[in-house]
């Protein structure tokens, strides 16, 4: 059965709508700024945060904002479809909700503002929730009870997750610089991203065929990836395998890319490990910043704005390798055809997720 991927909806700190973000994209811009007193000590941390949104409750306001834009995109007989499910990932959704259920707004806005007629799905497996939400809509195709899974990504910044990382020495003073030799650590972001999983092609705008995924956990350390990649290398050796496609037919890599010391070395180790070093790559997070449970839905969204339009877009801050082993990671925008991409995803508890698409002709 062939899985169609299509464009929803996408509010980042770069823009509201798919095309507004890939032009500012296209330009070499970074919606990450310095925000003042941010830290826990009144630091000013560089973080991805949308100006716009003024709201005290900054979660609410942007999935309520999401909303609009797919029901100004697509109308509202797509979600009130008995055939169509709702996935959510996020890593906190309202946390200002604690102790109570931080999702409960979540089923509510969503019920609420788009009439939808199931169960919601919550996917919240730290970073890489976003790539499992697009590999679990599939496995829900794959019953015949749905024909559409609307996939959403959304996470909003709060002081809960800047101290959090802060406390971690995790943060970088300034914009992230994956896989560079001078990166300093991770610029927290926050974004709403969807994407519509299909088993038939909506309508005549572009869409990508779904290929293959896979998840896999290396229970290294609740919060350290593997030193050696394992679980990244399993999950993308098992997405090649399902996806039924040859390492040389990769274009490019959508990385995770998250600036830390120990993400971007393990992930250069998995793609050696898995001779994938001249493919060109890029990560994401230079533009928006970590977005954590939006992550992998907007990174998705991107890397099929350049598959549509056949340009592999550069890694900003990326100047001079900084890993142990040698991977194409772009310091230019690149032309190519980019028909068949790869992304990963890395996250907290050892998770890996990764996933294959490719363009419809």
């Amino acid at each position: 059965m062939s899985i169609f991927i299509t464009y929803g909806a996408l509010i980042t700190p770069l823009g509201n709508t798919t095309v507004e973000n890939f032009n500012r994209m296209l330009k070499g811009d970074s919606g990450v700024s310095i925000i003042k007193d941010s830290g826990f000590n009144n630091e000013d941390w560089p973080l991805g945060m949308i100006k716009s949104i003024q709201d005290e409750n900054r979660y609410n306001k942007l999935l309520s904002d999401l909303c609009h834009q797919l029901i100004k995109e697509h109308g509202k007989g797509l979600f009130e479809d008995e055939k169509t499910l709702v996935v959510v990932s996020s890593t906190k959704a309202d946390i200002n909700a604690l102790p109570n259920d931080t999702f409960a707004s979540t089923r509510k806005i969503l019920n609420d503002q788009l009439g939808l007629k199931n169960k919601i799905i919550i996917i919240s497996n730290a970073c890489i929730s976003g790539v499992l939400a697009i590999n679990t809509a599939v496995d829900y195709l794959h019953t015949d009870k749905y024909d559409n899974v609307v996939v959403i990504g959304i996470d909003a910044l709060s002081d809960f997750i800047v101290y959090g990382f802060q406390s971690l020495f995790a943060l970088s003073n300034e914009p992230s610089k994956p896989f560079d030799k001078e990166r300093k650590g991770i610029c927290i972001g926050e974004a709403a991203g969807c994407v519509i999983v299909s088993k038939k092609r909506l309508n005549d705008s572009y869409a990508v065929n779904y290929l293959g995924g896979s998840s896999s956990n290396d229970a290294n350390h609740i919060s350290g990836p593997s030193r050696t990649g394992e679980g990244l290398f399993r999950s993308i050796n098992k997405t090649l395998e399902r996806s039924k496609v040859g390492k040389a037919e990769i274009d490019f890599i959508s990385a995770h890319g998250t600036g830390t010391n120990y993400n971007d070395e393990m992930e250069s180790i998995a793609f050696d490990r898995l001779g994938l070093n001249e493919v060109p790559l890029n990560s994401l997070k230079g533009y928006f910043g970590h977005t954590l449970g939006a992550a992998g839905v907007i990174e998705v969204i991107s890397s099929m704005k350049m598959m549509e339009h056949n340009i592999v877009l550069k890694s900003i801050g990326f100047e001079e390798q900084g890993t142990s082993k040698r991977i194409n990671v772009l310091k230019a925008n690149l032309e190519q055809p980019t028909n068949i991409i790869l992304k990963t995803a890395s996250g907290f508890g050892g998770g890996n997720a990764s996933l294959i698409l490719k363009s419809v002709l």
